[in-house]
C-alpha cells in the first residue's frame, strides 16, 4: 500500500508539473501573438500548479491540497476561457466534470459537477441555457463516472481478496488464522514441533498521532524487512491487530524459535528511526501444548498478545 501511494504520488506530481508547464506555454503563447492583457492569469496560475506538485510530492496528508490546488487553477482558466470560445463549445464545457473526477474521490465529484452545471452552461451561453447542451454535459458527467466508479469496485474487491494486510508485507488477520490453523493440526498430524512468536510494536500509535503517517509506516516497513531477513522462506508473519504480530514459524523446535526471538530483538535494538528514535519491540514465544485443540490454543494466543500490549 505504501508503494502504491509513493507511486500514485509519484504519478500525480508528474501531471501537476506537466500542467505547470502548459500554463507557462499558454502564457508565452499570448505574449507571441501580442494579448499581454491574457497573460498575468496563466503565469500567476503556473505558479499555483508548481506549488501544486511541491505538495504532492512530499507528504501524504499534502495531496488531497495539492488536489484542490490544480482544480482551482483548472477552474479560474476555463471560468476566463470559456466566455471566448465560440467554436467546439462541447469540448469546452467538458473540460471541468472530467479535471474534477481526475482530481477528486467519485462522490465529492460529482456532487460538485451537478452544483456547477448551471455556472459552466451559462458562461459558454452568455448567462442563457441551452437545453441541447444541459443534456450533453450530465450525459458527459454519467459516462465519465463509470471509470471511476468501476476502478473504486476493483480496488474493493482486490481488498477483499488480497490475502496481505493492508499497510504493510505481513499476511492479514482472517488469512492468518487460516494458516495457522492448518499449521497447527498438521503439526500434531506429523509430530512436528511449531512456534510462534508474539511481537508488538509500543511505538506505532505514536508515532502516528506524533509525527504523521511515514514515520509510522516507517516502523511498519523496518519491523517487517527485519522479520524478512532472519526467518525461513516458509515462515509465516501474520498482522494480528494494529500493533501486534504473528510469526509462524513450521518445524522449528524450542532452542530454534529462542534463537529467531533473540535475533530479531537485537537487530531491532539497533536500528534508530529519525523520528521515533530506537526501535522497542516486545516479544513472546508460545507453543502448543501435547493434544491442545486449534481453538483453545488461538484463545491463548491472542490473550497472550493482548497481555504483551499491556506490557
Amino acid at each position: 500500500m505504501h508503494e502504491h501511494y509513493r507511486h500514485s504520488s509519484r504519478l500525480f506530481a508528474l501531471w501537476h508539473a506537466g500542467g505547470a508547464l502548459l500554463l507557462l506555454g499558454m502564457a508565452l503563447w499570448l505574449y507571441l501573438m501580442g494579448e499581454y492583457q491574457r497573460i498575468p492569469l496563466p503565469a500567476a496560475l503556473s505558479l499555483l500548479m508548481v506549488v501544486a506538485t511541491l505538495l504532492s510530492a512530499t507528504r501524504e496528508e499534502h495531496s488531497r491540497l495539492a488536489a484542490y490546488l490544480a482544480l482551482i487553477c483548472g477552474y479560474l482558466l476555463i471560468a476566463v476561457e470559456l466566455p471566448r470560445q465560440s467554436g467546439l463549445p462541447a469540448l469546452w464545457v467538458g473540460l471541468p466534470p472530467v479535471l474534477t473526477l481526475l482530481l477528486l474521490p467519485l462522490a465529492p465529484a460529482m456532487l460538485l459537477n451537478l452544483a456547477l452545471t448551471p455556472v459552466w452552461l451559462a458562461l459558454l451561453g452568455n448567462g442563457q441555457l441551452d437545453g441541447q447542451m444541459l443534456l450533453g454535459y450530465l450525459s458527459l458527467v454519467a459516462v465519465a463516472a463509470l471509470v471511476p466508479w468501476e476502478q473504486a469496485r476493483q480496488h474493493a474487491l482486490l481488498r477483499a481478496t488480497d490475502p496481505r494486510d493492508a499497510e504493510c508485507a505481513a499476511t492479514g488477520r482472517e488469512t492468518l488464522h487460516e494458516l495457522l490453523e492448518s499449521e497447527v493440526e498438521r503439526a500434531a498430524l506429523l509430530g512436528q514441533p511449531l512456534g510462534v512468536l508474539l511481537m508488538h510494536l509500543p511505538q506505532l500509535d505514536m508515532a502516528g498521532e506524533q509525527f504523521g503517517q511515514g514515520a509510522r509506516q516507517a516502523l511498519l516497513d523496518t519491523l517487517c524487512q527485519a522479520v524478512s531477513s532472519r526467518s525461513r522462506d516458509h515462515d509465516i508473519l501474520g498482522r494480528e491487530g494494529p500493533a501486534d504480530f504473528w510469526l509462524v514459524m513450521p518445524d522449528t523446535s524450542e532452542s530454534g524459535a529462542l534463537l529467531v526471538q533473540h535475533r530479531l530483538q537485537q537487530a531491532l535494538e539497533q536500528i534508530t528511526l529519525m523520528d521515533t528514535g530506537p526501535m522497542e519491540l516486545r516479544l513472546r514465544l508460545c507453543r502448543p501444548r501435547a493434544g491442545e485443540a486449534w481453538p483453545h490454543f488461538e484463545q491463548r494466543l491472542e490473550a497472550s498478545s493482548q497481555s504483551l500490549a499491556a506490557g
